[in-house]
């Protein structure tokens, strides 16, 4: 996804507190699929540099060491795994992390479409019981602390099923950034329930489930107009009463147009800096963008450190 990178080293931002979450020793084994490009092996060697992962590179290996001479980068101190194509790189590299040789998978130069595929191939091992979805964590310069929105990329129309299953990444995603009970605002264009409004039902059929413990760790409320979700005053002003209206940690979007218009605006109207992470998979899978800059980079990097800590003290199941 295209985005404005002139803030991409705005001082104090979300993004470098969420990298000095991260900054501690044990960086996460990543396998970088592909990166044959000066911005995604760039991007793998600062991650490096900073502590976060310890990369195995993935892919055609004379192209791999042809753009690290040309970037003037140095792998000489990386595993790098020999693939002869993009798609061949992106299966392998699913494999390791379906073995265990990686805790996490990041994007380099390959369409987001031909990871995905190798993701949630049979014989790989990174599929679940639970959908996959996409995270944008968003530090927004009007907006007081990080910003989750989700799904604005992989689940186009997603039903009540596939959201139980994306606000639960979500809130999986912001509990492993330190967020004790992450607030969770389901969007509509309205607060109210109206039957002939599918995403407002399903917002009453979420809370409900959260009620009844199908989808724990998290606060939701919904439906709840964006304008709502975000701002106490217009909570207020529309006599709401809520413990989500107008402190939400996550929205959650009726559909992927939705989420990718809001995701935008914020973008471009309100400058806001981003990482990207996708959850339900057995490892983290960083999906970074040709457009993202070094920060932004880094934080997805951070994010899938943090939740990769947070699946190894999940109790084992036997």
């Amino acid at each position: 996804m295209t985005q404005p990178t002139s803030t991409d080293s705005v001082p104090g931002s979300q993004l470098e507190r969420l990298l000095a979450l991260a900054d501690r020793p044990d960086p996460v084994r990543t396998v970088v699929v592909h990166p044959v490009d000066d911005l995604s092996l760039g991007g793998a060697v600062e991650a490096a540099a900073r502590g976060l992962i310890v990369p195995i590179l993935v892919g055609p290996e004379a192209r791999i060491r042809a753009a690290a001479d040309a970037a003037g980068l140095d792998i000489s101190g990386f595993e790098l795994r020999d693939a002869p194509h993009s798609h061949a790189a992106a299966a392998l590299a699913c494999q390791l992390a379906g073995r265990g040789e990686a805790e996490a998978v990041m994007k380099g130069a390959l369409h987001t479409d031909e990871l995905l595929e190798a993701v949630v191939a049979k014989d790989c091992g990174l599929r679940t019981e639970r959908r996959m979805s996409h995270v944008f964590i968003l530090d927004v310069p009007t907006y007081p602390k990080p910003l989750l929105v989700t799904d604005a990329a992989i689940n186009i129309a997603p039903d009540l099923a596939t959201k139980r299953d994306i606000v639960q990444n979500a809130i999986d995603c912001a509990r492993a950034m330190g967020v004790a009970r992450p607030k969770v605002a389901i969007l509509a264009a309205v607060e109210t329930v109206n039957p002939k409004m599918i995403a407002t039902l399903d917002a009453a059929a979420l809370c409900k489930m959260a009620d009844r413990g199908q989808i724990v760790g998290g606060l939701l409320d919904g439906p709840l107009a964006f304008d709502n979700a975000i701002s106490r005053e217009a909570a207020e002003q529309k006599h709401i009463v809520s413990e989500v209206a107008g402190d939400a940690d996550i929205l959650l979007v009726p559909d992927i147009e939705s989420g990718n218009m809001l995701a935008k605006q914020l973008f471009y109207l309100a400058r806001a800096q981003s990482a990207g992470i996708v959850m339900g998979a057995r490892t983290p899978i960083m999906l970074t963008s040709r457009s993202d800059g070094v920060l932004s980079r880094l934080a997805s990097c951070a994010v899938a450190l943090l939740v990769a800590k947070a699946e190894r003290l999940k109790p084992q199941s036997h």
